[in-house]
């Protein structure tokens, strides 16, 4: 309790550093492999700390590295910041209006996430010095989670391969470890190329994109029968083609991005579909391009460490709120849907059965969720990618309202309130704590790495983004 109590008073007594680093991101949201502002100033902070700092890492503009200390143990805190499109969104307040029409706004959290990692290890660096504590802690900056998978870029280029342990949390509305797997994904863009032709007087010259891009949609819809029910198939037309109905359209464009269990049942998905886009060709006698944007694997929970971070969570305690605040989270909750508020989302991520919450409230909550390593997470993460070279913990924090869906609007209005400050705060101490602990007993870092080796046996690494392709902005990567 006194490693809990000593971060408790370093956190406490610089919390304004904190919760100022992260309203600036707030204030700055950019999008994936953009997060230039964001980047640049969370590297500045990382030198006041006292830390070397490596930008352009992995040839990434914006992924960057602060480093502290020497030799193992080698802890590493992944810290994000991207936001996303179209979220813009005014802050503190209990209905829509974007700060900027068509603006992005941090629905994610990633404000707080990156800033969570930073303060946690700032909190080491500073126990280390006054503990005399051999080791090396890293800040992994990393970004373009959203869409980009810039940890599996970076995980490409070896950065985590020295890494004795990884520690992550993400916002959310509850509190838990994530004990359980989430989906791999690949995300690629079909590129269909027709002819133009006059849609009335010659029809029968044109070629259409478009037509092929629907094609597909409906082989893809139609596939969906016939995979796992845990696999998802998503995809958004980023070019029709043009605004004239009377122009056949030369040139179409659909961006697909599917999951499944792991990455090998995923490749299946992803083989079958680029079938289906050929097939789609095929019909129309038009041309298909396969643009191979990004993938990531799923993450593997390491349990040795995943306990350790419970027990921190438990030490640290969990926040106590204030009337205002409570009334606040209210607030946001009755702006959901009933299917919101009735969703068992977060149940699903880490895999426990939902606690109901009672029509008079409250509508905040400070419990923590028992561990459990069941089930799956129905997203993905790029976090998998450094959970399969190096024993990797994450955790959720509580940072907003009951019912809170990740990429709304009523995310982003929390990102700068009492109420997520408080859940940066304390999950900075957790993350501190639970490699202190780790610093302090090695034998848990020798147990985590014999907990990994044995998954590997049966399931060895392989990065799924292939060495030729790069990381690409999303203005770039919408063009054709």
């Amino acid at each position: 309790m006194k490693q809990a109590a000593w971060l408790n008073d370093f956190i406490e007594q610089t919390q304004e550093k904190w919760t100022s680093i992260s309203d600036f991101i707030w204030e700055n949201p950019e999008t994936r492999f953009e997060e230039f502002i964001s980047s640049r100033y969370l590297s500045e902070q990382l030198r006041k700390e006292g830390f070397q700092v490596q930008t352009g890492v992995a040839g990434i503009e914006t992924a960057f590295i602060g480093e502290y200390g020497s030799g193992n143990p080698v802890i590493g805190f992944l810290g994000e910041f991207d936001a996303l499109s179209g979220l813009s969104q005014k802050c503190d307040v209990d209905y829509q209006e974007a700060v900027q029409q068509g603006g992005n706004g941090h629905g994610c959290g990633h404000n707080l996430l990156g800033t969570g990692s930073l303060a946690a290890a700032a909190a080491l660096k500073k126990y280390m010095e006054e503990h005399q504590l051999k080791g090396t802690v890293r800040f992994y900056g990393c970004p373009g989670e959203e869409g980009g998978s810039g940890k599996t870029f970076m995980a490409r280029e070896g950065v985590f391969d020295d890494v004795d342990l990884a520690l992550s949390w993400h916002p959310k509305n509850r509190t838990g470890v994530q004990g359980c797997s989430s989906l791999a994904n690949i995300q690629a863009y079909f590129r269909f190329k027709g002819r133009s032709a006059h849609a009335a007087s010659t029809p029968h010259l044109g070629r259409s994109a478009l037509d092929a891009v629907e094609l597909m949609n409906i082989g893809a819809n139609y596939m969906r029968e016939h995979v796992s029910q845990e696999a998802r198939i998503h995809y958004a037309i980023t070019n029709s083609g043009g605004i004239s109905p009377n122009v056949v359209q030369s040139e179409a464009e659909v961006l697909y991005l599917v999951r499944d269990k792991n990455m090998k049942a995923t490749r299946k998905i992803y083989d079958r579909l680029c079938k289906i886009a050929k097939g789609a060709a095929l019909m129309t006698e038009t041309e298909v391009e396969i643009v191979f944007d990004k993938a990531c694997s799923n993450y593997n929970p390491n349990h040795t460490l995943g306990k350790v971070l419970e027990q921190s969570i438990q030490e640290v305690g969990m926040p106590s709120y204030t009337a205002e605040e409570y009334d606040f989270a209210e607030s946001i909750w009755n702006t959901l849907t009933d299917a919101e508020k009735q969703s068992t989302e977060l149940c699903e991520e880490i895999n426990l059965k939902r606690l109901p919450v009672q029509p008079e409230g409250p509508f905040l909550t400070a419990e923590l969720i028992p561990f459990d390593g069941k089930g799956f997470l129905s997203g993905s993460t790029d976090v998998g990618d450094v959970s399969w070279i190096t024993p990797t913990a994450q955790c959720m924090y509580t940072t907003s309202a009951l019912g809170t869906v990740l990429h709304s609007w009523q995310m982003v209005a929390q990102g700068k309130s009492s109420i997520a400050h408080k859940g940066l705060l304390q999950v900075a101490k957790v993350l501190a704590l639970t490699a202190i602990k780790a610093m302090e007993n090695q034998d848990l870092i020798k147990q985590a790495k014999q907990e990994l080796q044995e998954q590997l046996a049966d399931h060895p690494y392989e990065c799924p983004i292939p060495a030729n392709i790069k990381p690409s902005k999303l203005r770039e990567s919408l063009l054709v």
